[in-house]
């Protein structure tokens, strides 16, 4: 695994959606490092990429009230234990639930594995609210995939709060897991 500085030289064989991850983040002069890899399905697999690219990877869950009515993005860190009750009692919605991948197609265009906070430049309804943990808040940079779960990004989490969430029409609420 190899760090680069920018964007695939090479885009044949990507998928539109990653690509249009670049083009914002190129559009907005965000500075990013890029690693190209191996589907990443578990933490372990993360937790390989987070020591090339130097970064806190989020374990971020996809997530529904159980209506199905309000739904939910959570980065947190990947070492951290996930308690519905402590999310449930901060954000007021009891009965919350992973949701279904049909959803996170619907809404963010990404698959699962793939889950990303940059999928969110794809809610083009702003039905998914953000949340992030705070721990999330205090690192330097974040590990997030651009939509697809082969290659990982790390960008400057000042870059992420007050450039990138705002360019994609949503805001998020700090919470503390």
């Amino acid at each position: 695994m190899e760090l680069k500085q920018s964007r695939p030289e090479d885009i044949s064989g990507r998928l539109e959606k990653e690509i249009r991850v670049y083009d914002l983040l190129d559009s907005l002069g965000i500075e990013y490092s890029r690693i190209d890899h191996e589907p990443a399905m578990t933490m372990e697999v993360c937790e390989e990429i987070d020591r090339v690219l130097e970064a806190t990877i989020c374990k971020n869950l996809f997530l529904c009230n159980r209506q199905e009515t309000d739904f939910y993005l959570l980065m947190m860190p990947g070492d951290k234990p996930f308690k519905t009750k402590d999310l449930s009692a901060q954000i007021n919605s009891s009965r919350l639930s992973f949701a279904g991948s049909e959803h996170m197609e619907k809404l963010l265009d990404i698959t699962p594995g793939s889950v990303s906070v940059l999928g969110l430049m794809n809610d083009k309804e702003k039905r998914v609210k953000l949340l992030i943990d705070s721990d999330v808040l205090n690192g330097e940079y974040i590990g997030c995939h651009p939509c697809i779960n082969t290659s990982s990004l790390r960008i400057k989490t000042k870059d992420l709060i007050e450039k990138i969430i705002p360019a994609m029409g949503h805001d998020f609420q700090k919470v503390v897991l």
